[in-house]
């Protein structure tokens, strides 16, 4: 059985990919609330918004990969399927209930400016949960066969997201209509939870591959994720769709796709950085990965609450990129204080070293004396 410690470096990647994806969160956030109203059309702000919309994708496909993890280790440790099934769904109800105590939490801290309709907005927490609820069933089969059912479930969700969209589902009550219904203001369902099941297939992977054998199957993976960027590239231009009406930027199954591989090739390229170029030493964007709710939750009553209502879109750019710093410092501090630099075995290894050479050429000459 694999160490604590080898367990973690074995997983770092993960860590550094969530906290890459908090990073571009937190500069498109800051952009968002902040630049200034005429400056929302310059090159800046609409390159901030187009990489911050990658991130609730890695934060999604990476819930499903935690998902794999845990129905793995549930189908090797509980016989009973039924009990699986219901530790999937405690799973699912958890996040159902952070992102309640998250609307609420911004509901009354806005003192009477928002609606109290807004605590059972459909975010990417709901999302998380509807989708891992709806996965549950997966929870009956075995690492393999979730591999394959997991890649299904994604498919399904994304290729039928444009249908669901032309759907007459008015007669559905608002609430569980913003749940299914692709909208460009809610993280409904279809598309979204398209990669929550592509992360539930990859983590499942990812059990069944040794840790002596990663070094060859990210390549692969990072392989994967150009051919997926570059296929569906393609078939985006086609002058042709097999479905009569579709939102690329809505609820293109192509647009998913792309984004998959996108995720893809950031997991490799943290997996070589954590494994290879800086495999002991601090980083702040693993950091932030490792605290990436509480950062999350604290950043959005930062950025959209009262705390900076003075500069609300009326910063120049290079004012918005002082406050990404000062937001991402912050961030890390937070983290910092919640860890207490835990996870991170290199980093009181370091510090010990440093303070014993600290020490050495004290002792050596008090020793003379």
């Amino acid at each position: 059985m694999a160490s604590p410690h080898s367990a973690s470096k074995r997983l770092a990647f993960l860590d550094w990919t969530r906290g890459f994806a908090a990073c571009i969160m937190l500069q498109g956030h800051v952009s968002n609330s902040f630049t200034h109203k005429d400056l929302r059309n310059d090159s800046f702000y609409v390159f901030s918004q187009f990489f911050g919309g990658l991130t609730p994708a890695v934060f999604l496909f990476l819930t499903g990969v935690t998902l794999g993890f845990l129905m793995d280790s549930q189908s090797r440790n509980e016989p009973s399927g039924s009990r699986r099934m219901l530790t999937t769904l405690l799973r699912a109800r958890y996040l159902l209930l952070i992102g309640l105590l998250f609307h609420f939490q911004m509901w009354a801290t806005a003192f009477g400016q928002s609606e109290w309709i807004n605590i059972f907005k459909v975010d990417i927490l709901n999302c998380m949960a509807a989708a891992v609820a709806l996965l549950t069933p997966l929870a009956l089969l075995d690492t393999p066969g979730r591999i394959r059912y997991g890649a299904l479930a994604g498919l399904a969700i994304a290729c039928g997201s444009p249908f669901v969209t032309q759907m007459d589902l008015g007669w559905l009550p608002t609430l569980l209509r913003n749940y299914i219904v692709p909208s460009h203001d809610f993280f409904s369902l279809f598309p979204w939870g398209a990669f929550v099941a592509f992360g539930l297939c990859c983590g499942s992977i990812l059990r069944l591959v040794k840790d002596e054998d990663l070094p060859r199957a990210m390549p692969w993976a990072g392989l994967l994720g150009l051919v997926l960027i570059y296929a569906s590239r393609f078939a985006s231009d086609l002058p042709f769709s097999l479905y009569p009406k579709s939102d690329f930027w809505l609820d293109s199954p192509l647009l998913i796709l792309i984004k998959v591989g996108v995720i893809l090739l950031i997991a490799c390229w943290a997996f070589v950085l954590t494994r290879y170029l800086n495999p002991d030493r601090w980083s702040f964007v693993r950091q932030l990965g490792v605290t990436s709710l509480l950062v999350y939750w604290v950043h959005t009553e930062l950025v959209y609450g009262r705390w900076l209502g003075a500069w609300k879109e009326t910063l120049t750019v290079p004012q918005t990129l002082l406050l990404d710093i000062f937001v991402i410092a912050s961030m890390v501090l937070l983290s910092v204080a919640k860890t207490g630099w835990k996870g991170f075995p290199g980093v009181p290894a370091l510090a010990k070293q440093w303070w014993l050479s600290a020490r050495q050429p004290q002792a050596v000459q008090g020793s003379g004396d």
